[in-house]
């Protein structure tokens, strides 16, 4: 990474060892400074300014979460690379929603720091660019704009990495359900554009195809893997899980469309759905194209209770449930995608999702559980 002047970089973490490691694998390219605590960086914040600060979540006194406000009011264009032990989706989302730029997992890979702090800095050079850019200096305008945008893909890209990793816990809760994800973005995508969507929409669909049943974090193992009927009560339970997942991803704003996709993807045309009873275009038109991916994605996959059933048997099936659960347009546009498509589809998800088994992402991973979507 050739720079001509090393940029500043803070470490901020309790454990000296911890703070040992990522002072030797990144001196070469960058100023590195160490913080015991989240005050003791907070101090160094307000004498010398830092690019980059790469934290621990987890310290005595105040927590790295509880800093980021802290060091946004100190020095606004720092970006902040948050590092954590704690396996959860909470603590990741949290850390975004708050203004970090990365999140990492404990233990971590020494190459994905490297390339984490490599991206922060390169998103922190975007942000003094910007500064130039509205300082009216025009000469940088056209290079700017251009790298801006690169950067801003570059960055959407980094946040769907993200969340494609925090979809694989939720997977290792229920291996039934194996590549599902994977399968209803590629599904839900294709359905999108046949259907029409604009890009806005086409990344709300995306996103929240992904997310889904994030809110099941939130439901024990003992109703989301009881291999028996569920009571009603536990039922009243699992219902929950759209309302959970909308408010986990509240507040965060490229994730609003995804939000609603999360909240709504249980309602069905009719208004027999839930949470809310939404019925026929009261509910978003992503969530409405969802349902139809999904339901094509659960018809034509195995299940412990029954095999996949084939192609024609799902679209007889769409077609008997359209204008109850599924909006009728959304089916007719699943049918003028050919049969032959689908199929394409459904075998590149499956390569993908066998070259993903062969290597994971060191990060929090969480993955979706699908409730059959006829009932």
């Amino acid at each position: 990474m050739p720079k001509s002047v090393h940029p500043r970089l803070l470490i901020v973490d309790d454990e000296a060892a911890v703070r040992g490691v990522l002072h030797d694998l990144l001196e070469r390219s960058y100023d590195c400074a160490e913080a015991s605590s989240a005050e003791e960086a907070l101090a160094l914040l307000r004498v010398n300014p830092y690019e980059l600060v790469i934290s621990d979540i987890t310290m005595a006194g105040m927590s790295g979460l509880e800093m980021i406000p802290h060091i946004k009011a100190i020095s606004p264009d720092s970006v902040i690379v948050m590092v954590s032990g704690m396996q959860t989706v909470e603590s990741a989302i949290n850390a975004l929603r708050l203004g970090a730029f990365d999140y990492l997992m404990k233990p971590f890979d020494l190459r994905q720091v490297e390339a984490a702090i490599e991206r922060a800095y390169d998103y922190h050079q975007l942000i003094v660019a910007k500064q130039l850019y509205e300082n009216h200096l025009e000469e940088l305008v056209d290079l700017r704009t251009a790298e801006l945008d690169q950067a801003l893909g570059s960055l959407e890209n980094a946040y769907r990495s993200t969340l494609q990793a925090l979809t694989a816990a939720l997977e290792t809760r229920d291996a039934e359900t194996h590549g599902h994800s994977e399968r209803v973005v590629t599904f839900s995508l294709r359905l999108g554009r046949e259907y029409g969507l604009n890009a806005t929409e086409m990344k709300a669909l995306e996103f929240g195809s992904l997310l889904h049943d994030i809110g099941k974090i939130g439901v024990p193992d003992a109703i989301l893997r009881k291999p028996a009927k569920l009571t009603e009560e536990e039922w009243e339970r699992m219902r929950e899980h759209p309302l959970h997942g909308q408010q986990i991803l509240r507040d965060i704003n490229f994730l609003e469309g995804a939000a609603r996709v999360v909240a709504q993807h249980h309602e069905k045309w009719d208004g027999s759905g839930y949470p809310l009873g939404l019925k026929a275009e009261e509910i978003d038109i992503c969530a409405r194209i969802f349902a139809v991916a999904d339901a094509f994605d659960a018809i034509t996959s195995d299940r412990v209770y029954r095999k996949a059933q084939s192609y024609d048997a799902a679209a007889r099936e769409l077609d008997e449930w359209a204008n109850r659960q599924f909006d009728p347009k959304v089916v007719e546009a699943f049918h003028r995608v050919p049969k032959e498509d689908w199929e394409v589809l459904r075998l590149r998800s499956l390569m993908r999702e066998r070259s993903a088994s062969d290597w994971r992402p060191v990060g929090v991973s969480i993955e979706s559980k699908l409730n059959a979507p006829i009932s």
